[in-house]
Parts: structure tokens; sequence; C-alpha cells
């Protein structure tokens, strides 16, 4: 089993896609992205727009050799989107190919509307090939069943985690469970993976109080208790916290806990984190966006 991640905040954007291959398939998990469309009253700077384009080219050319899809759930730095806006992963973009391979997803119960719309879009795209797998077992994939997005009473509704388990090693991929949810981590442990990637706490929401934060920190030290690689990034890696935190958590588990970059050897790349800095840094003419949207600007420059 060979696992890649393709797409997180430590890498760049939002996401937590990843790619998992084993020696008959090539399973590749939430094919989403997204740069935050604002932030402290910011649209995304050029910077990241540029490395966003990298990493949803690479997705895109991973799903080429794709055998397998997965969605945990409908957010749009997960899902491909029928009306994606300029720094998401339109259906324009995707090849005919993608939707004629199987989709395992969550159900479409408990979805806001604009959740349902979207399922319905995949839906329309995949037909028969998008079959709901919630608490259920497919070859070397094993799905829960919906836990909650956060807080068990959270309104952002509730996500699907994935284990994939080939020749003694297990893979959980735990989305957007923010390790404040008991229930979501006592599943993770009970699979008993040797590594595991999941969504951190939102340590960059004001919202998020004392309590909460008691709890994912408890939760996420269990985790790196049980699991030998765990990998947590995601809402964590929106914030320069969130990065102090992981250091914290490694110190306190007596063992490296990885963000993505860190377990793809890559750079760390807080550009989400950092995006007033880049603007205070690299200032954005007021057309710059307008004009991108319409293919005026070359982002590439900003890569340098």
């Amino acid at each position: 089993m060979k696992l890649e991640i393709l797409a997180a905040e430590s890498l760049g954007v939002r996401s937590l896609c990843c790619q998992v291959s084993l020696p008959d398939r090539c399973i590749v998990i939430d094919p989403g992205i997204a740069l935050g469309y604002k932030r402290e009253g910011l649209l995304p700077h050029p910077v990241q727009v540029a490395v966003g384009r990298q990493v949803r080219q690479k997705i895109l050319d991973v799903l080429e050799t794709a055998t397998d899809i997965v969605f945990s759930h409908y957010h749009g730095d997960h899902v491909p989107l029928k009306n994606a806006n300029p720094y998401q992963l339109s259906f324009h973009a995707l090849s005919d190919r993608f939707w004629n391979l199987p989709c395992w997803c969550k159900s479409p119960n408990d979805l806001s509307a604009e959740m349902h719309k979207r399922f319905e879009d995949l839906k329309e795209n995949f037909g028969a090939n998008m079959v709901v797998t919630e608490g259920r077992k497919e070859g070397p994939l094993a799905f829960s069943h919906a836990v909650s997005h956060g807080l068990p009473d959270s309104r952002m509704g509730k996500v699907m985690m994935t284990r994939v388990r080939e020749g003694g090693e297990t893979f959980v991929h735990a989305s957007d469970i923010q390790l404040l949810n008991d229930a979501a981590v006592d599943q993770v442990v009970s699979w008993q993976p040797d590594i595991a990637l999941a969504g951190g706490p939102p340590l960059y929401l004001t919202r998020l109080g004392e309590n909460e934060r008691h709890i994912s920190w408890e939760n996420a030290l269990r985790l790196a208790k049980q699991v030998d690689t765990l990998i947590i990034d995601h809402h964590l890696m929106r914030s320069q916290e969130g990065a102090a935190w992981l250091e914290e958590l490694s110190a306190s588990a007596g063992k490296k806990v990885y963000c993505a970059a860190d377990f793809m050897n890559e750079s760390r790349r807080l550009l989400e984190a950092d995006r007033t800095l880049l603007y205070r840094e690299m200032p954005v003419p007021d057309t710059w966006h307008p004009d991108y949207e319409n293919g005026l600007v070359d982002v590439d420059e900003y890569l340098e």
C-alpha cells in the first residue's frame, strides 16, 4: 500500500485529498480543492491561486489512473462542483473517464439544500456508478456510518470515514471529524490503522471554545498513542496557531505527529494562514482577480 497526500492546507490549499495505491487499485479520496474565498476580507492571494492551479492539475492527473473515487461529504473543498468558483475544481475540468469510475459516497441524508444539490449534480453524471456506502464494505474498502463534521450537534452536517486494508496494512481517512467527536475517534481506533489522516480542530475560528479545544487535544493524544503514523491537517493548518499546536502535540505524545507536508517530505505552505502577510509583502492590483477570472493574467510568475 502506498499513500500520497495530494492536497491539504499544509500543501497550500483547502482539501484533504489523497491517493491510496494498491497492487490492483488506485483509490482517490475527496478529489476537491478550495482556497477559502474570503479570509479577513481578502480574496486568495495570487500566490495561493498559482499553487492552487498546480495542486488542481496534480489531482486531475492522478484521476486519469484512478480506479475508485470516494466522497466523504459534499463541501466544496472535497468534491468537484458543477458551479465552481475560479479557485475550485469544476466539472468542466474532468474527463469523461472520471464519470465512468465506481464512486463510493456518503448518503444524501442530513444535508443542507445546497449540499443535497451537489449530491444530485454528482449523481446525475455518475449515474449507477455512484453508490452510497455508509456502514458497508467493498473489497479492501470499508466505510463508517455517518459521523459529525466536528461537534456531535454540528450544523455542518456529517461525514463518512474510509478504511483501506491490504497486505496487513490499514489506512484510515477521517475527513473533517476535527477530533471533536469521541464516537468518530472511537471508530478510528477500532479500525486499528497503521496510518491515519484526520482533519484537526479549526483553531482559527473564534467560536471554538476552551472545552472544544480540550476535547480535540485529548482525542489527538489518544490517536497518537494508538496509531503508528498519525497525520493531522485540514482545518488545523489554516492558522499558525494550528502549526504550533501540532508541534506541542508531538512533544506531549513523545513522537512525531505529522501534517500532510511533513508526511510528503515537502516544505509547509500555510498560505491561507499567511494571506494577510502575503498581501502586505506582495501588494495586488485591484483588478487582479477579475483579470484572472477572464484569463488576462499569468499566475505562474507568483510561483517564483
